[in-house]
């Protein structure tokens, strides 16, 4: 037994079962063929080793972690290049120690290239951070970072990058986000502000200062402001504006940095009109920290004068916000929010307790409380709470005390109409979505669930009109996977089961899919039961079960309560053909 640090690349065969239930013979000479055709030479061509086989997966080590990324790309393109038709594979591939036994490897660093591959997407390749680490530098393709993950029987979670064979998400998003066309209103998309400190862990206050401009510019009704969840895809890149503009659909883009040192913070900021690229304002601010709060409203109000000057001080004052009284607790709340919108169960437990903090350094900071019931509310509705009711009593506390504080903040009532949509008040939760969009009408999350809300209601073409305006509000955004999937759960509500299979397919080739767990692949399988697809309706819920062992029809009538009874029977009747028990 010996240890050597390896390239483990770990692949397996799509829908192999099914496959094989369908034509056993066929399938397994298809394999063979591409084995000895394709997958084996390209691994000697690369300088690696198959370890073995297994069944229908593969398990190859490389002393070259380059080779070992080459030769999956060569093997993904390959197989794209046999057509639809053909068999389709996962790949893992991470760095680590290996122990070495005879012919066999075994270890950590083969159990996380397997946890990876069994992440990725169909004919895609995942990696974890430390193949990054050792490879962009060293390829001509690009790399998509899909964040940390919690994986099976590996304690940290595990930075995972998805190798960009289709040329990366921007450039298919930007073909797609051609045809968005100008809003009528000012619109604006504020790009996350650079860090320009010397200590990367100030990264939250540049975000904080992006998030907070966000949030007071969208409150102006004359606005179409970009989401956060959108812009903030551009973290870290070296962007071009006119580009930026073309993908979010807009006319302004806000771009700065922050500089914090001694107590003192610097933020340079510049706003420029991407049709003609002129600089339409910019300007540098030198403050102490305990400012940072006069600072941002200064900077909101001198933007909307810039953009908007028919628009009278009145419009301006209206947007000022009861910044928190002390600064350590917006510091807290912004580190709370980074693990929130990681989504995932162990993120959401960090967050609860950093935004609990927020709340004892300032007991009226409405904001922190509004979110800490958003996150109880994703513990009742993605699974993760072992005992939902307490997740949503608690989400209902916390945001009725949001509002009691503050009833101008839309988070708030954003947050009340979430919980009140899972207790089954659906004309409280429509009338509080609503109020969170007559204070934000730019808030696109609002948007999202006040689709849902209405989607439950029975009011299904008005929910389907929301969410289109949620993604037009944040075309880019890491969770669209979530409105489309509400999105596609509409479409097999109308009886339109062919654009609710569309729908939520696109929800599962989006790259933070498997945040949404059972999800859209609960949702592709009624839709595709519906349509007589049986067969592949119960592929797709074999895969909703494996992300949710315990899903049934009983859990979602629990989970997912309707105004009107049986709101959720076209829904509800897929699933049961697709094989789903009570």
């Amino acid at each position: 037994m010996e240890r050597r640090l390896a390239a483990i690349l770990v692949a397996d065969v799509v829908g192999y079962s099914h496959h094989m239930g369908e034509d056993e013979a066929g399938t397994v000479q298809r394999l063979k063929v591409l084995r000895e055709g394709l997958i084996e030479p390209l691994i000697a061509k690369h300088n690696g080793r198959v370890v073995k086989l297994m069944g229908d997966g593969i398990l190859a080590a490389f002393n070259s972690v380059v080779d070992a990324v080459q030769c999956a790309v060569a093997w993904q393109l390959g197989m794209a290049e046999r057509g639809a038709d053909e068999l389709s594979f996962r790949i893992g591939i991470n760095l680590g120690d290996v122990i070495v036994e005879g012919g066999d490897v075994y270890g950590d660093g083969v159990n996380v290239a397997a946890r990876l591959e069994a992440l990725a997407e169909p004919g895609d390749i995942y990696v974890s951070g430390t193949v990054y680490d050792h490879v962009a530098k060293k390829v001509d393709f690009d790399f998509e970072d899909l964040g940390p993950k919690s994986v099976k029987n590996i304690v940290e979670p595990v930075v995972v990058y998805r190798v960009a064979l289709d040329g990366g998400p921007q450039e298919s998003e930007l073909a797609e986000s051609k045809e968005l066309g100008l809003p009528e209103k000012p619109s604006i998309a504020v790009l996350p502000f650079d860090n320009m400190s010397d200590d990367p862990e100030q990264d939250y206050l540049a975000d904080g200062i992006t998030e907070d401009l966000i949030t007071a510019l969208s409150k102006i009704r004359w606005f179409f402001i970009i989401a956060r969840n959108s812009t903030f895809t551009y973290k870290g890149q070296a962007v071009d504006v006119t580009r930026v503009a073309q993908e979010l659909g807009v006319r302004y883009v806000l771009e700065g940095s922050v500089r914090r040192a001694a107590g003192r913070v610097r933020v340079t900021a510049q706003l420029i009109d991407a049709g003609t690229g002129n600089h339409v304002w910019a300007e540098r601010y030198d403050r102490e920290m305990e400012d940072i709060f006069a600072l941002q409203d200064e900077m909101t109000q001198t933007i909307v004068g810039a953009v908007e000057p028919e628009l009278g001080a009145a419009e301006r004052a209206r947007v000022s916000r009861k910044p928190p009284g002390n600064l350590d607790a917006w510091e807290t709340y912004q580190r709370g929010l980074w693990h929130l919108w990681v989504f995932s169960k162990e993120d959401n437990a960090k967050a609860q307790t950093l935004l609990r903090r927020a709340q004892e350094l300032d007991p009226s900071f409405a904001t922190a409380f509004a979110f800490e019931s958003y996150s109880h509310y994703l513990d009742a509705i993605l699974g993760y709470a072992e005992t939902p009711k307490e997740s949503i009593a608690a989400a209902y506390e916390s945001a009725t005390e949001a509002l009691a504080m503050d009833d101008k903040d839309p988070v708030a009532y954003f947050a009340l109409g979430r919980v009140y949509m899972l207790r089954g008040e659906h004309d409280a939760s429509i009338e509080a979505l609503e109020s969170s969009l007559s204070i934000n009408p730019s808030f696109a999350q609002a948007h999202h669930g006040l689709g849902f809300a209405l989607a439950l209601a029975g009011r299904v073409d008005e929910a389907a009109a929301e969410l289109d305006k949620s993604i037009r509000f944040s075309p880019r955004d890491p969770l669209l996977f979530a409105i489309e999937s509400i999105r596609a759960l509409v479409c097999v509500l109308q009886g339109d089961d062919e654009s609710g299979a569309a729908w939520a397919e696109k929800a599962i080739r989006h790259p933070k899919s498997a945040g949404g767990g059972y999800w859209p692949h609960a949702v592709l399988a009624a839709a595709l039961a519906n349509r007589g697809r049986i067969d592949d309706a119960a592929a797709a819920l074999e895969r909703a079960l494996a992300r949710k062992p315990d899903l049934s029809l009983t859990y979602l009538k629990e989970t997912l309560p309707t105004k009107n009874e049986g709101g959720l029977d076209p829904y509800l009747d897929g699933l049961r053909k697709a094989g789903l028990p009570d």
